[in-house]
């Protein structure tokens, strides 16, 4: 009998594969021989999986595989049994076209390669953009007990001073540079210094953002989202997390489905306004809402945003990077100070409410998480805009965009897709002043798999004379280390015919964020000629992965998740149908 033998609550799920003397528990014990573990432990200890988005290839997750080491030891100690299942590695800034699309594929690899083997629950390893979405949309749909643990925000190096080395800098540096006010000497020094370390954005960007947010969401170890990537902390929260997903194991609880609920999504909701993050949560929390039969939609983010203030003082949204946020107290400290905000009694993988995780908590630095009553800068730091242009909804980053935009009224440029862009946004025959609204479509989820390209740049004689910012619309995304008056992930997009497909150069646009609307000042008999004469572009994906994307993505203001995946699985183990079948023998 082993030494680690530990009690469970139930029967196992492991044990359809490993409990029973028949030829496949011969063939599935026999098998993992090799890998060292023998009949008793096998027959006795829960079996946990370690999905590891580690890769050469993507620097973000470089550190998951010590981490995943980490975890083992963990389970160990506690007396399970770790197998580790190497999965896609998304690497954000390599990957073409976009990283976008294949964010489903490894949701969809995640899903399968839980539903396929005996995990009785299952350690998520993630840290670049798409990954971390990814891997909780495939955990939540097998139903399976997980827990996520983030790679951790790199730690930049400078050579240009301050927090600018890192994503946020990179856009204000190449303004710098387009403007003329930066030497090509001194851009080439910032880009070999600005990598410093392994590890996810070191602002509030997508990655970050994700990670803060799966601790709102109860998936996370509390205090442990934005421990630098570097760090030995992060290796004593690897640890832990080994420990408890044991112990989740044995009691198969909670389930995915136990705590995402509509309390967690509320909460995470509130953190991401909070916090200034990225847009991009926005399209990731609908379509895990989606996995779960959450009824999560576009207007309950513009409902929430209303009433919470930017209280992070980190970038891009603020001045600090997201250590100084780690060491001002973290998520924890950040909760308890939207505690007014929050749904208390939410669950977590921790074993506590989120109540009862913020009791402790403490504000060590009030300048980098300032109180309800003098925020960064108050309400409203996501809005939610509708109208004419946008019938199912665009997103803006108020908290980053010039305030002068939020009502503003101009005509279109129209750009058909971002090479245009590339060849023709510094062209005077355009005629673009700063009142012009640059429009960009054919970029949404079918159009071009949702690129980061909603940060249209702006042309050089306009940064040459100090213009900074000026209104944007698009069906695309933009980068969460991004900032300016962008309007995106227009819905429904216009490869589908939707209404931005329409706009000719010259038409006037609206904006006005109190009201909420975005309008195409275009009478509707007009529109109506113009949709009857529009045509739909052809398809350039007709074999493979991107064919399926492109039949089967839903819009932004459903998640761009594929259609065939919404919903709450009631059935998690289908493998059962199978289970005297022994394959490979």
């Amino acid at each position: 009998m082993s030494e680690n033998k530990i009690e469970h609550s139930r029967s196992l799920r492991s044990a359809r594969w490993f409990r029973k003397d028949d030829l496949p528990g011969f063939v599935h014990r026999s098998t993992l021989a090799a890998a060292g573990w023998s009949r008793e432990d096998l027959m006795e200890r829960p079996v946990v999986g370690i999905l590891n988005t580690w890769s050469d290839i993507n620097p973000c997750n470089l550190n998951l595989r010590d981490l995943a080491e980490e975890v083992k030891t963990g389970i160990l100690e506690a007396g399970g049994i770790p197998l580790e299942a190497p999965l896609m590695s998304i690497s954000e800034n390599i990957i073409k076209p976009t990283s976008f699309p294949f964010r489903n594929l490894l949701a969809m690899e995640a899903e399968e390669s839980i539903r396929a083997y005996p995990f009785d629950a299952v350690v998520l390893l993630g840290g670049c953009d798409k990954t971390q979405p990814a891997l909780l949309m495939g955990a939540a749909s097998a139903g399976v007990p997980c827990l996520f643990m983030a790679s951790g925000p790199a730690t930049p190096r400078s050579s240009t001073g301050g927090d600018l080395a890192n994503a946020t800098g990179v856009w204000r540096l190449v303004d710098e540079l387009r403007a003329g006010e930066l030497s090509e000497g001194d851009f080439a020094a910032f880009e070999r210094s600005v990598m410093g370390t392994a590890g996810h954005c070191a602002e509030m960007g997508t990655a970050s953002s994700m990670a803060v947010i799966c601790e709102a969401l109860g998936l996370s170890l509390p205090g442990s989202s934005l421990v630098p990537a570097v760090d030995r902390r992060r290796t004593r929260f690897a640890r832990e997390l080994g420990r408890r997903s044991v112990r989740m194991a044995a009691e198969g609880s909670p389930r995915p489905n136990e705590i995402l609920d509509e309390r967690a999504f509320d909460n995470a909701i509130t953190l991401l306004c909070a916090v200034g993050g990225s847009t991009n949560v926005i399209i990731h929390l609908l379509a895990l809402a989606g996995r779960v039969g959450v009824p999560l939609t576009l207007e309950r983010f513009d409902e929430i945003a209303r009433r919470v203030p930017l209280i992070a003082n980190v970038q891009p949204a603020g001045e600090h990077l997201t250590e100084r946020l780690m060491t001002a107290g973290g998520v924890p400290a950040l909760l308890k100070t939207l505690k007014p905000l929050l749904h208390l009694d939410a669950r977590t993988v921790d074993g506590r409410t989120i109540g009862e995780v913020i009791a402790t908590a403490e504000v060590i630095d009030e300048d980098v998480i300032r109180p309800l009553d003098k925020p960064v800068k108050p309400g409203g730091t996501l809005v939610v805009v509708k109208g004419n242009l946008a019938p199912d909804g665009a997103v803006m980053k108020t908290c980053a965009a010039d305030p002068k935009l939020f009502s503003h009224r101009g005509p279109a440029v129209v750009f058909e897709d971002v090479q245009t862009i590339a060849d023709r946004i510094d062209d005077p025959e355009l005629g673009i002043d700063e009142n012009s609204v640059l429009i960009l479509r054919n970029a949404g989820p079918v159009g071009a798999a949702m690129p980061e390209w909603g940060m249209l740049p702006l042309p050089r004689h306009l940064m040459e004379r100090g213009v900074r910012d000026m209104l944007r619309i698009s069906d695309a995304r933009m980068s969460g280390t991004a900032y300016g008056a962008a309007v995106l992930h227009v819905s429904p997009e216009a490869a589908i015919g939707g209404p931005l497909a329409l706009v000719q150069d010259g038409d006037i646009i609206e904006l006005d964020v109190a009201e909420r609307r975005l309008q195409l000042c275009v009478e509707p008999e007009e529109l109506e000629r113009r949709r009857q004469a529009w045509q739909p572009p052809l398809s350039r994906h007709v074999r493979g992965y991107r064919n399926l994307y492109s039949q089967h993505i839903e819009q932004a203001h459903r998640g761009c998740d594929f259609d065939f995946l919404r919903g709450a699985n009631e059935e998690t183990l289908p493998e059962g149908l199978f289970d005297g079948w022994v394959g490979g023998w």
